[in-house]
């Protein structure tokens, strides 16, 4: 069934030739660009235009037409290419339309090679623009996946261009040998202000935010009337992304939740941002004129400024609702597929737990929000082995933070075969002793947690050994061979009041398995007030810095690596009175007592 894509909207791609059908009521021209994973030109070589020469990979059209087909095979593009994006352009010749609000709406499909239709998108919501960015094919988990854009700029090909990097010399000449328009044309203005781009994260970008604020303010508005509304998305599936087993699949379709509500959310937020900049500049300018500033007419126009204000932020929300909705409904099918790995402790999942016999390649540590929606949370998947250790902060919470830390050391050993991961506790007070007690009572920890100055020096000297000989072992490019009565299990050494009963021995030790245990399997869980640990100074900082801070109860301080959203983490606890983690850490013990009698 073909996919009828909205704005916005992804669509995985079966494969990595596909032809790009347009359609459009009046001639346009087609072009295409290959930029990095910000979505960048290196330049003008990378851009493909009729009359300009073609890419490697992209067949493209030799000028305008009102339909077009586009021969793209994704294998052919350069290994540095991660975004392909199809562009649209108006001619600037007598009698042609100069802006897609007076054309019918340009229609695009993917074609498989067979001929089968993977997915359409008609650009809707177009008034001033004379270019658009219409689709996006992009590399994600290295699969192809394409989304629909529609992202339009009234400025045109020149001003499209050098948002995706061009100099303004390069766009301009580029634009011009396309199709220069007779003398005395005046080209269309930019529909709103000229901003600077985004600060561009790592993984991926949202839209600039202008492009972002027209899109979200403008491409919601309904249908003319008696026309036919295209029928909504398709329903979501469970392992709807690229990978080869399910467990990836769900692993990347939870990421992919995750980068489209922060899409969501940034490109609504600029909208928002927009409108009241635009409002601030037509109240200004209401203000700067002497003959409007005051008197019914003054009013009148306020009150016009406003209303455009509040039209724009209503539509920008009714294009998030609907992005939300569609997330939602996404993850109400997504989150009881999860194994157990990935699920929260209420899954049924848990109680048909068995021990696995490959480990997990993620865990979930918790869960994700945003304030425009709250009740929308995305599972908080980190990649195994760890690559950092896990700091609970116990400043506010210190019985929640233990909690809090059994919940995450049942988690993880649970997820991994028997007798490949094994949990070591320090309560050099004893102060935790009952929240411990799902370890303790099951048998799930090899020895009792470690206590006084004594047993937290004796249990991080053996740790710390236990880095060294693995080091040793693979600087010398031979087989990793513990001493006997060493562990060749994965170790997690669970820390808590940390810095309480260690001296600056310990604490040096410590520092050291933060840094290199993680690539030798030895990873670090701290319960711990950073405050406790002052009077140290900044001889700390590098250890607190190293680790990821959780926190036990809901906290905003987790930023997303592509607009820095503040994400507010909510730990991921058992039920109030669910005795599953007890009940889990029972089946642990049993398994091992097993697996250690078998081996014997």
């Amino acid at each position: 069934m073909t996919a009828e894509l909205v704005h916005g909207q992804n669509h995985p791609l079966p494969g990595t030739r596909v032809e790009i059908r347009v359609s459009a009521g009046t001639a346009v021209v087609p072009g295409a660009t290959l930029g990095d994973g910000q979505g960048r030109v290196s330049g003008p070589d990378a851009v493909a235009l009729p009359g300009s020469g073609g890419l490697p990979g992209i067949g493209m059209s030799p000028g305008p037409a009102a339909e077009h087909r586009l021969a793209v095979d994704l294998d052919a593009v350069p290994a540095a290419v991660e975004r392909v994006h199809i562009l649209l352009a108006l001619p600037a010749t007598p009698g042609a339309p100069t802006r897609f609000g007076a054309c019918a709406a340009p229609h695009l499909a993917l074609v498989a090679p067979g001929g089968a239709e993977i997915a359409s998108f008609t650009v809707t919501g177009l008034r001033s623009e004379s270019a658009i960015v219409a689709l996006e094919l992009y590399r994600r988990q290295g699969a192809w996946k394409m989304r629909a854009l529609g992202q339009g700029y009234g400025g045109g090909l020149a001003e499209l261009l050098r948002d995706q990097g061009l100099t303004a010399a390069d766009a301009g000449r580029l634009a011009a040998a396309l199709s220069a328009p007779p003398a005395g044309t005046v080209q269309n203005a930019p529909s709103v202000p000229s901003q600077p781009r985004d600060r561009v994260p790592p993984r991926d970008r949202p839209l600039p935010d202008d492009a972002a604020a027209r899109r979200a303010a403008t491409n919601a508005a309904p249908p003319p009337s008696g026309s036919t509304s295209p029928p909504g998305p398709p329903a979501p599936v469970a392992g709807d992304a690229a990978g080869w087993t399910m467990e990836e699949r769900l692993y990347n379709q939870v990421w992919g939740m995750f980068e489209d509500l922060s899409r969501a959310i940034a490109a609504y937020r600029s909208a928002v941002d927009f409108a009241e900049s635009r409002l601030d500049q037509e109240l200004d300018a209401v203000l700067a004129d002497p003959r409007t500033r005051v008197g019914p007419a003054a009013e009148a126009a306020r009150d016009q400024a406003r209303a455009r204000q509040a039209e724009l932020v209503d539509r920008a929300r009714a294009v998030l609702d609907g992005d939300l909705a569609q997330l939602a409904a996404e993850r109400d099918v997504v989150e009881p597929a999860l194994p157990p790995s990935f699920a929260g402790w209420e899954s049924p999942v848990w109680h048909g737990w068995t021990a696995p016999t490959e480990p997990p390649i993620a865990v979930r540590l918790g869960d994700l929000h945003l304030p425009e929606r709250p009740e929308l949370r995305i599972p908080m998947l980190v990649r195994l082995p760890l690559e950092r250790g896990l700091w609970v902060d116990s400043a506010q919470d210190r019985r929640g933070a233990v909690d809090v830390a059994v919940a995450l050391a049942a988690r993880l050993l649970a997820s991994h075969p028997v007798g490949e991961f094994a949990v070591h506790v320090v309560d050099p007070a004893g102060s935790a002793t009952g929240a411990l007690a799902p370890f303790t009572d099951s048998g799930a920890l090899r020895e009792p947690p470690a206590t006084g100055a004594a047993g937290v020096a004796a249990l991080v000297a053996g740790l710390t050994q236990r880095v060294d000989l693995v080091q040793m072992a693979l600087d010398a490019g031979g087989p990793v061979q513990l001493p006997p009565g060493f562990d060749p299990a994965r170790q997690l050494l669970v820390v808590n009041d940390f810095p309480y009963g260690f001296d600056d021995r310990t604490i040096t030790q410590l520092r050291y398995l933060a840094d290199e245990g993680p690539q030798v399997g030895v990873h670090l869980l701290l319960v711990a007030d950073r405050e406790d640990a002052r009077e140290y100074g900044p001889v700390l900082d590098p250890l607190w810095r190293a680790l990821l801070r959780l926190t036990p109860s809901p906290d905003d301080h987790l930023a997303d690596p592509w607009v820095g959203h503040a994400w507010t983490y909510e730990p991921l606890l058992a039920p109030p009175g669910s005795q599953v983690v007890p009940r889990v850490l029972r089946q642990v013990a049993a398994a091992r007592r097993t697996y250690d009698r078998g081996r014997r």
